[in-house]
């Protein structure tokens, strides 16, 4: 894997975003493990605003109400996926009412540990930014108090040649030292 950091974990390294999944559904024991992953992430006194809407194509009505929240240039590839989910994110904490102004870092955690555990166990996750949050609040009756703040498309690997070429492991990603500010002595 040329162009990866030293040093940098093996399964960080193999964690990648395709857009071709294979025709293989995720077992509800496995998606079980992935979803748990997410609830060890840390957050703001321990809130936990994130929230998951789940649908597999293997419901095919569930599948295609989530899949209408994509926009349509991923609709083209994520409806190969054998799993989509919608990520919310609770903007207010519960003991207090107080806005939770971390509540968008903490729900990108959760997608984070998400995101490895479902490495770990050889499946692939590709993050999408291209949403349709109002069809989402819309067709789920989302709170005022939640934003949609990603969706997820979740399953083994497919063929990548069969729609997009590969991006490498860490293409595109910023240098180490162009992400971050060293003081002395680091």
């Amino acid at each position: 894997m040329s162009g990866v950091d030293p040093g940098v974990h093996e399964l960080i390294r193999r964690r990648w975003s395709p857009r071709a999944f294979a025709d293989r559904s995720v077992a509800s024991d496995v998606l079980r493990q992935v979803l748990a992953a997410a609830r060890w992430a840390p957050s703001a006194y321990n809130e936990q605003p994130w929230h998951f809407i789940v649908a597999r194509r293997e419901d095919p009505d569930a599948f295609a109400q989530l899949l209408s929240c994509l926009k349509e240039g991923n609709r083209r590839w994520a409806q190969q996926a054998p799993v989509l989910m919608l990520v919310l994110a609770h903007r207010n904490f519960s003991h207090n009412g107080a806005p939770n102004p971390h509540a968008w870092y903490d729900t990108g955690q959760a997608v984070a540990y998400l995101t490895l555990q479902a490495t770990a166990l050889g499946l692939y996750v590709h993050q999408m930014a291209g949403i349709l949050p109002d069809e989402a609040r819309r067709r789920y009756a989302v709170p005022e108090d939640y934003d949609v703040v990603v969706a997820l498309a979740l399953g083994y690997l497919g063929e990548p040649a069969c729609l997009f070429t590969r991006r490498p492991a860490g293409a595109g990603a910023k240098p180490a030292y162009a992400a971050a500010t060293y003081r002395a002595g680091v």
